[in-house]
């Protein structure tokens, strides 16, 4: 009798990226870049935190953060579905107060408004990997020098330099979330070799993914359950600042949607690249101080009072101000206006489909 040899077991390959000849390939990216402005970065030396500059402002920002499509900030871990009471083999966690509400961590939010500041004025990156620092222009490498800061880096902080803005974690009004699903996600194909860089073959630009009017979630192969919070979801936070100039404000103001002009949105968490994480921003009070007197009786009571908090048409008028003030002294208008077609908001642009 003649022993038939057992077949080898061979360890499954996970899909691969689709070739870039195949027909399912979209040649339209759902991402593009805002170049860099001509002239070098101006560095200038950082307004202190030793004292209160009569010249600036100083106060607090109240922010409800409105989701778009759905949102998903990661913890990074993955655990059975028993572990959060979901009917699921696995799901990737998102973070959880002790009274079960969902959490945007405030060093997510302070990344992604700061992308966009440093994207519409004259700053440099926040951050360099190894792996492409050479193509970077010089004189976009992150500021090492805490007493020649750019833009960006004055107000958000730096190496050895603590920004003039502190960012709350940002906490859902809504208890408890929704499951969605990721699908597994591949960097661009082909090399992104043409895409990001120019002829001198260095960084192109910043870069920044489009709003869309959903995110994919169900119906691809790969991926995962994620906790989420889901569509009209409600959430809200405070921005505390000192020592900002009244440009600094305006700019900040900008970046959060306030600019009729330039109606965009924020890009938040994970899963940018399918649609997920827009959220519109409604500055809903200001607590302005803007003189000593200002200063000394806020701080001299241990209850402040209300009497420089804006609201209504008094806080639309104090916002359009600063506005005014930021496009006369610090905004970058050709970047303002390249990023604006990438992140306005609304929009009609549906999610990208099969492999780019």
């Amino acid at each position: 009798m003649t022993n038939t040899p057992k077949p080898k077991l061979r360890k499954p390959v996970p899909p691969q990226p689709q070739s870039p000849n195949d027909s399912v390939v979209n040649t339209q990216k759902p991402y593009n870049f805002v170049s860099f402005p001509q002239e070098r970065p101006r560095l200038q030396h950082p307004a202190g935190h030793d004292k209160f500059d009569k010249n600036c402002l100083h106060g607090t920002l109240f922010l409800t953060l409105k989701v778009k499509t759905s949102l998903h900030v990661s913890t990074g871990i993955v655990v059975p579905g028993n572990d959060v009471q979901i009917r699921v083999s696995l799901i990737k966690t998102m973070v959880q107060g002790i009274d079960k509400h969902l959490v945007i961590q405030g060093s997510s939010l302070k990344g992604c408004i700061r992308s966009v500041y440093e994207a519409i004025t004259n700053s440099t990156l926040a951050v360099a990997t190894s792996r492409f620092r050479d193509k970077i222009p010089n004189e976009r490498l992150p500021c090492r020098n805490k007493e020649q800061l750019c833009p960006a880096s004055q107000v958000f902080g730096a190496l050895d330099w603590q920004g003039l803005i502190e960012f709350n974690d940002v906490k859902c009004e809504s208890i408890g979330f929704n499951t969605g699903f990721m699908p597994s996600l591949y960097r661009p194909r082909p090399e992104p070799g043409s895409a990001y860089f120019d002829a001198r073959g260095k960084l192109a630009g910043r870069k920044f993914y489009y709003h869309t009017i959903r995110a994919i979630e169900k119906g691809q192969n790969q991926g995962i359950a994620v906790q989420q919070a889901a569509r009209e979801y409600t959430f809200t936070t405070q921005l505390q600042f000192k020592n900002i100039k009244p440009e600094e404000l305006g700019t900040l103001f900008i970046v959060l949607g306030q600019d009729s002009n330039y109606p965009i949105a924020l890009k938040v968490g994970g899963g940018k690249p399918i649609g997920m994480g827009t959220m519109t921003v409604e500055v809903t009070q200001a607590n302005i101080l803007q003189n000593f007197e200002d200063l000394r009786s806020h701080y001299s009571t241990y209850t402040p009072d209300n009497d420089h908090l804006l609201t209504g048409e008094a806080l639309q008028t104090f916002i359009a101000t600063q506005i005014k003030t930021a496009h006369s002294r610090l905004i970058q208008l050709p970047q303002l206006q390249q990023l604006a077609e990438v992140l306005r908001y609304p929009t009609d642009r549906e999610p990208p489909e099969g492999m780019y």
